[in-house]
């Protein structure tokens, strides 16, 4: 019997290219044991599974290996209710870096700071270009066709570096190029990526739909001569689903939280998101505590949901109406603690809700560079106190409920990139659409310019949206709206007071979005 089963799992391992050590053999021999020869295979899989996502040097396995797939074995079935409700802060964000060779997502083992040196900003362009170029590259528009195979209707594109243009000495026709689009110089446009930077003519150039600013990631098709890339057409690369990503990449927990793996695996979890098919999370924005009509809206809020709690009130900066200045925090305080009576009246969202506050730009903390901090915990101290369920985490933070990954990032971001675009829609009535199109092409919040809109070079991994999550919340002061894109729903709550007290109400279990009003 013990003959039989060491015969199997070695040659498990074999069939998978992998050779076990006396140690790690024998050590799984005494683990799967006492299972089932039944369920033994599927263990066996499983533990295979995970000893191939670690970080392998060679095919020679060893103790430590299979311990540790073990472990993380265990931990998947062990789920608790833990993994229910997750507030998942900017800089906790796994940094998952795309291995060119081994062709998958790796750890990144890099050390991060605040303050990085120069690498870490030319890391960040690298990292981008290198996930959209991955992503790219296998979709079907750029998917050869395999040897043999029937050839379908579809026309078939290849992608080519800007250093194969730059090699050519004659005209080169019909050319895609996927690269970052710069302004070397004033007034003439360049794209570049890792392989050098060519110059572009944009004079009869069609754009598809989308906001190009500078520093956005674009497909140029054209022709190339004498130096110059002459674009016919500008679009963005095409973005893909996240099932699609994961059917790929496996169960890599991308999005952060005390899960091992992604959520999306769980049975158990997806099973409670459709048992509690009244759960729902509330997102409001320039929630300005200090302005008492603001405090009346919210408790007429609060009495509307005594009675159903919601899993969580997410409320998103600025916290104050008024400019920063010298008496801002001594006034926030003042606003927490008015905020702090008004929540206590209602024991009930007290016990079952949380509580989340999104910084804005106004607000307590450090300056205007994303990711943005959590408001410093001396100033919500006694708030804390007097709101257990209260967290403070930063912008932008991630939530994870049950199997539903969710973002929110407060910025006004929608005027800021309409104002740095290269080619203004043609009418405003689309730039959500194309807002959202951009977001969800370039797997990024912010593709923004550097100099507009700063970044931690080292934290920029915790502005992408790669997969993408089910709810992009921008609490953003532009107008509401709500589009579904490649199965991601994106969202604005417009702002609290401009908005005649409007905020959007989100339903996990059938995945719909309701856009609520306090009336007067």
């Amino acid at each position: 019997m013990a003959a039989k089963l060491k015969s199997s799992i070695v040659t498990a391992f074999r069939m998978h290219g992998m050779t076990l050590k006396s140690d790690a053999s024998k050590f799984l021999m005494e683990a799967l044991t006492p299972v089932g020869e039944v369920e033994r295979g599927d263990w066996l899989d499983r533990i295979i599974d995970l000893v191939q996502k670690q970080p392998l040097t060679s095919s020679m396995i060893d103790r430590s290996m299979v311990v540790a797939a073990i472990k993380e074995c265990n931990a998947h079935n062990e789920e608790s209710n833990n993994l229910v409700f997750n507030v998942i802060d900017a800089f906790s964000v796994p940094n998952y870096s795309y291995n060119t060779h081994r062709k998958k997502f790796m750890l990144s083992s890099t050390p991060r700071s605040l303050h990085a040196d120069a690498n870490a900003k030319a890391l960040l362009f690298k990292e981008r270009y290198t996930v959209l170029h991955q992503r790219t590259s296998r979709h079907n528009l750029f998917t050869p066709a395999a040897p043999g195979a029937i050839q379908d209707q579809e026309k078939k594109f290849k992608l080519k570096p800007v250093e194969y243009l730059l090699g050519s000495t004659s005209k080169l026709g019909d050319i895609i190029v996927l690269g970052m689009l710069t302004q070397l110089k004033e007034g003439k446009y360049y794209l570049e990526d890792p392989t050098g930077v060519v110059q572009l003519d944009l004079s009869k150039a069609k754009f598809h739909t989308g906001l190009f600013t500078e520093n956005c990631f674009v497909l140029a098709e054209g022709w190339y001569e004498d130096e110059v890339f002459h674009v016919n057409a500008f679009g963005f690369p095409p973005p893909e689903p996240a099932e699609t990503t994961r059917a790929y990449f496996g169960n890599l927990n991308f999005f952060g939280g005390p899960s091992d793996t992604s959520v999306k695996a769980s049975s158990k979890l997806k099973s409670i998101e459709n048992e509690n098919e009244d759960a729902m999370i509330v997102f409001l924005s320039d929630v300005w505590l200090d302005q008492l009509t603001v405090r009346q809206k919210l408790h007429t809020m609060f009495s509307g949901f005594a009675e159903v709690p919601p899993i969580a009130f997410v409320f998103c900066g600025n916290f104050i109406s008024m400019p920063y200045g010298s008496h801002h925090v001594k006034m926030f305080q003042e606003s927490l603690m008015e905020l702090a009576v008004l929540i206590n009246e209602f024991p009930n969202l007290v016990e079952s809700s949380k509580f989340l506050f999104v910084p804005g730009a106004q607000d307590p903390g450090p300056g205007m560079i994303l990711p943005r901090p959590q408001i410093p915990n001396c100033i919500t101290e006694e708030f804390r106190r007097k709101v257990p369920s209260a967290i403070f985490t930063s912008n932008p933070c991630r939530i994870q409920y049950c199997t539903q990954e969710i973002v929110v990032f407060r910025e006004d971001i929608v005027n800021k990139m309409c104002r740095n675009c290269v080619k203004f829609p043609s009418s405003s009535s689309e730039i959500p659409a194309n807002f959202v199109k951009t977001i969800v092409s370039q797997a990024h919040l912010c593709p923004l310019p550097l100099h507009v809109s700063p970044t931690y070079w080292s934290y920029d991994n915790a502005m992408q949206i790669y997969p993408l999550p089910d709810l992009i919340v921008l609490a953003d002061k532009y107008d509401a709206f709500t589009i579904d894109s490649v199965n991601c729903i994106c969202t604005n709550t417009g702002s609290f007071p401009r908005s005649e007290f409007g905020f959007k109400v989100y339903y996990p279990s059938n995945k719909q979005l309701e856009e609520s009003k306090i009336a007067d």
